[in-house]
């Protein structure tokens, strides 16, 4: 007899499932759904916190003195999508300042180890940012200074045509520098800075010459050269690259999508900046000159240059090499560092020309504050006092003309030429005032005046300047020109005078008033002067 379980179930109960019959495909179809829907969330996270979490635009700095490679340089390969994100990163109304451009130097292997010096003189470690281009990786036993900018190797270039048969086909990788520094994908940029192994910038003013300008357009900003002859064998058009060649990042944006095969189009043209300018004409875009870019292209003494410079801010020198010491009994690089050192004192007012007459002595005082004075112990005119002496010659052919400026001779007759001073040292005392002391000089042989006026006049030995510091808006204003004046007092030596440099009065000129008819002086002779 069978025994009853009651655990066991005389019928199958009806499954909760029901019975399918489940195939592989669609196993596969649930496993991959499952899965699209996790990226998918994963996906809008990650977004979300980068939103909330990433504040910070340019948060890696370049650092290091040897060559930087991919670990250190955000590459790109879209440099379309790369220019457009930062584009829109520039988009603002804030002041340039010195993280916002990046330098491009045109180096060699051959002429760095002289040239550095150069740099060495401007560039900020970890502050300025951008590289020396080299034709080739440096040698193993080569130390590359920390003071030195890092360097980058250029690309072949063999594959350009080059058919210039005066010229050298380095043009093509200097003219290649605004492409390749450009391609590193550096962030926040604004403005791509390109110049030579041997030009100088004045940085701060490179800047203050830069906010003039809204970076957001197209600009293409330099100098010419001095020498007329070089002007009309290469182009008044053009900035000249060791002067310095400022380009906008919307104008780079463009340049380097045409560059190379416009370099190809330009083949016979001598010089990379006369391929850049070239191929900126394509685009429409033409040169803004400013008078604070400076070629250089003269030889001999650059004095008479720089002792009367236009009223604008120094912004570069170049070719430093092959003209004489701009302060006498010294190396180059000295002299340039006692100019360097008046710089830093008051960026924007370096070698800013001013001059006055003393009604008390009867003289003209001709200031280039942080380098040189002149002492005129006769009568002179403004416009004498602006134009340069021609102490150097033309570039191409060591004429003494023309030149893309005025120039005045310097008389044989000893007793027409100035008194000649230069800077000697310079204090900065209390906020925003600066005193700089300047020391006779006498040439070596120099033929002495023996008049009685200019004896009185010899005998000032040191000129003591006072002045303010010259704020970097004033350059937003109508340029002008500062004057000065003779500050004389019952403790004042023979050997010593003392001059203030400040704003024109209303209604004040630098000519003194006729006081007689027979005088040299006529009252139309007078210019009428606004203020600032």
């Amino acid at each position: 007899m069978a025994i009853f379980d009651p655990f066991k179930l005389r019928h199958k109960p009806p499954s909760i499932f029901p019975a399918t019959n489940v195939k592989p495909s669609h196993v596969f179809s649930l496993v991959a759904k499952f899965f699209f829907t996790i990226c998918i969330f994963i996906f809008f996270a990650m977004i979300f916190f980068y939103i909330i979490f990433s504040g910070c635009s340019d948060c890696h700095h370049i650092t290091g003195h040897r060559r930087l490679g991919p670990d250190n340089v955000n590459s790109t390969t879209n440099s379309s999508a790369t220019s457009l994100n930062i584009h829109r990163q520039n988009q603002s109304s804030e002041a340039t300042v010195i993280s916002h451009i990046v330098f491009g130097i045109g180096g060699s292997i051959q002429t760095w180890s002289n040239r550095s010096r150069y740099s060495e003189l401007w560039w900020r470690p970890n502050v300025t940012r951008g590289f020396v281009w080299l034709d080739e990786e440096p040698p193993l036993n080569m130390t590359w200074l920390s003071t030195s900018p890092p360097y980058q190797v250029s690309a072949d270039t063999s594959r350009f045509n080059y058919t210039c048969w005066f010229g050298s086909r380095s043009a093509i990788r200097m003219a290649r520098i605004i492409k390749e520094t450009f391609e590193l994908g550096l962030t926040n940029v604004r403005w791509f800075v390109m110049g030579d192994d041997d030009t100088v910038f004045f940085v701060d003013n490179l800047i203050t010459v830069l906010n003039k300008y809204d970076h957001n357009q197209m600009y293409y900003i330099g100098g010419n050269s001095e020498s007329v002859e070089q002007d009309i064998v290469h182009s008044y058009a053009m900035a000249y690259g060791g002067g310095g060649i400022a380009i906008s990042y919307p104008l780079a944006v463009e340049l380097v999508k045409i560059l190379d095969g416009c370099i190809d189009r330009y083949a016979s043209l001598y010089g990379s900046d006369q391929k850049i300018e070239a191929c900126i004409s394509e685009i429409g875009v033409p040169l803004t000159k400013e008078l604070g870019f400076h070629q250089v292209d003269i030889r001999g003494n650059p004095y008479g240059l720089l002792a009367a410079h236009p009223v604008a801010p120094l912004v570069t020198l170049h070719h430093l090499d092959y003209v004489d010491p701009i302060f006498p009994a010294t190396t180059q690089i000295d002299a340039l560092r006692r100019l360097v050192s008046a710089y830093k004192t008051d960026p924007s007012r370096i070698l800013q020309h001013s001059f006055c007459h003393d009604p008390t002595r009867d003289w003209f005082v001709s200031v280039s504050w942080g380098y040189t004075i002149q002492i005129y112990p006769s009568l002179v005119t403004a416009k004498e006092l602006e134009t340069p002496f021609l102490t150097f010659k033309s570039w191409r052919t060591s004429s003494s003309e023309p030149f893309s400026f005025d120039t005045r001779p310097i008389s044989e007759d000893p007793c027409e030429r100035p008194i000649v001073y230069f800077l000697d040292r310079v204090y900065e005392v209390g906020s925003g005032q600066t005193l700089t002391t300047y020391r006779k000089h006498v040439d070596v042989g120099e033929t002495q005046c023996k008049s009685l006026d200019y004896s009185r006049a010899n005998s000032v030995e040191f000129i003591d300047v006072s002045a303010t510091t010259w704020m970097p808006d004033l350059w937003k204003m109508a340029p002008r020109r500062q004057c000065c004046e003779v500050v004389n007092s019952e403790e004042d030596s023979e050997s010593v005078i003392n001059v203030k440099i400040r704003h024109f009065n209303p209604f004040e000129s630098v000519t003194p008033q006729s006081k007689h008819p027979s005088d040299k002086w006529t009252d139309s002779v007078l210019a009428v002067e606004t203020t600032i």
